[in-house]
């Protein structure tokens, strides 16, 4: 079998084709059933305006020949006997001697039918052949004498059957259209699902980059791909992620490992003794405490990117919660000559994993601690939190050295750390860390100037954020604007 045969099997062999198909099937149906009682009832209508001038003509006539007698009704049906006429008469006497009439002869369809009906006829000039479809009725006039009324309907059945040839023909040329639509939408959507698995192909060979074809039209199949697209952008980029991951474990935690194990080496080889045991041993159990900390939030990264957590959701006051976690950090702040001021927005309720929410602001404020200039004119840090709109924000700004544009969307990666000298302690995963908070919470995180400094704020969708709840709790603060505001200096 070629190709181009196989092709052609699977058009007709297509879903969207055998749809097509049955809805022009139904189509033609429907529109035969239609055609058909429309053909009916014409018919119907027609037949009836034939009898109805018949019948009232032959009162007429019976009422000449009752006042007339038979000489008058003679001459009466010679008067009407028109040779070009469509009215067909056929009177005899009582020994079946015609009268008068332009028809030659009684119909022998009429023979069997006393009460009449449809028989065909040769005028008595034409042809010998009866090519001629007409109607007629008995007429009861007395004396024993037979009279036949009619009228030529062949031109009603020729408009009968060139209704029938135009239906037939419409129903033909319906027929062929829809099955000419049916392979167009059959090729059309093959060729788009041919694309589509190509491309799927390509990517499983290993060519994540590539990307299924969108077209402007918008329809299904664009939506399906413009889907799938971003499906695969993902894909992407948890498999650059992963590479990144295992690029910077190598140099992350190797590292650590190695002076582990050096460290452990070299209090067994110290001539002290036990007391260089236990250095060593206090110092291996410290490096063993900062590994165990990055593969926690490593595993808590990957346990929030596996899925959002519903069970573990509840209901509380965002504001309230920023200042408790604020609260924790003012003395490490005073101690090092920082400015950590808080205000928050009362009453912002939010249906969030608390836990995370405090581990994400936890982050946000030690980074801030960790990077802020050390002077009482730069050291500032404020943390803030209220309505966004209809989302909700927490944000923390400082006025360390700050990150330049083109690496604020590579900070929030994870192992990514701006400092390649690495002196100051962190395992670069704190922003990764709250960026994985922001997509469980349907939110995200943004980054920008503070001039000098850096401003992150961690934006929870509306769908998190709960009506207006009970006013803030009192801790002492003073009240400015519906905000509540805590200093330490």
């Amino acid at each position: 079998m070629t190709a181009l045969s196989e092709r052609i099997i699977r058009v007709f062999t297509t879903t969207a084709f055998r749809l097509t198909a049955a809805a022009v099937i139904a189509l033609v149906l429907a529109a035969a059933l239609l055609t058909g009682l429309l053909f009916r009832q014409t018919n119907s209508i027609l037949t009836d305006q034939v009898l109805s001038a018949l019948r009232a003509e032959a009162q007429l006539l019976r009422t000449d020949a009752r006042d007339g007698g038979t000489e008058a009704i003679a001459a009466k049906i010679a008067a009407l006997s028109r040779p070009d006429g469509t009215g067909l008469y056929f009177l005899t006497d009582a020994r079946g001697t015609k009268l008068a009439g332009n028809l030659n002869r009684l119909p022998p369809e009429l023979e069997v039918a006393p009460q009449g009906g449809v028989f065909r006829y040769s005028p008595v000039r034409g042809a010998a052949s009866a090519d001629r479809l007409a109607v007629a009725i008995p007429v009861d006039i007395g004396g024993g004498n037979t009279l036949i009324i009619g009228r030529d309907i062949e031109e009603q059945r020729a408009f009968a059957d060139a209704m029938k040839r135009t239906f037939l023909i419409g129903f033909g040329l319906l027929s062929l259209l829809g099955l000419a639509g049916g392979l167009a939408v059959s090729r059309f959507t093959l060729n788009r699902l041919e694309r589509i698995t190509a491309t799927s192909r390509s990517i499983m060979e290993g060519d994540l980059s590539r990307r299924i074809p969108v077209e402007a039209g918008g329809g299904e199949l664009d939506a399906l791909s413009a889907n799938l697209n971003e499906m695969l952008d993902r894909i992407e980029g948890l498999m650059s992620g992963l590479r990144e991951v295992s690029d910077n474990i190598a140099h992350d935690l190797k590292t650590p490992l190695n002076r582990l194990r050096n460290s452990a080496e070299a209090a067994l080889r110290d001539p002290r003794g036990g007391e260089a045991y236990r250095e060593g041993l206090e110092g291996t159990i410290e490096k063993a405490d900062d590994l165990i900390k990055t593969f926690n939030a490593l595993l808590l990264i990957a346990r929030l990117e596996a899925g959002p957590l519903e069970e573990s959701l509840e209901r509380f006051d965002l504001g309230a919660l920023v200042e408790d976690v604020a609260e924790l950090y003012m003395p490490a702040a005073e101690e090092d000559g920082f400015d950590l001021s808080v205000e928050t927005e009362k009453g912002v309720e939010v249906m969030a994993n608390r836990q995370l929410i405090v581990q994400a602001i936890a982050n946000l404020i030690d980074n801030a601690i960790k990077y802020s200039r050390v002077s009482s004119a730069n050291g500032a840090i404020r943390v803030t939190s209220g309505r966004l709109g209809e989302a909700a924000v927490i944000s923390v700004a400082d006025k360390g050295p700050g990150i330049s544009t083109a690496d604020r969307a590579r900070v929030l990666k994870r192992f990514v750390r701006l400092e390649e000298s690495r002196t100051k302690p962190g395992t670069g995963l704190g922003l990764s860390l709250v960026a994985a908070v922001a997509r469980l919470h349907h939110g995200e995180i943004r980054l920008s100037d503070h001039a000098p400094g850096l401003k992150v704020d961690l934006v929870l969708s509306e769908r998190v954020v709960m009506h207006q709840g009970p006013a803030a709790r009192s801790k002492g603060q003073h009240v400015d604007g519906g905000r509540t505001a805590v200093a330490a200096k």
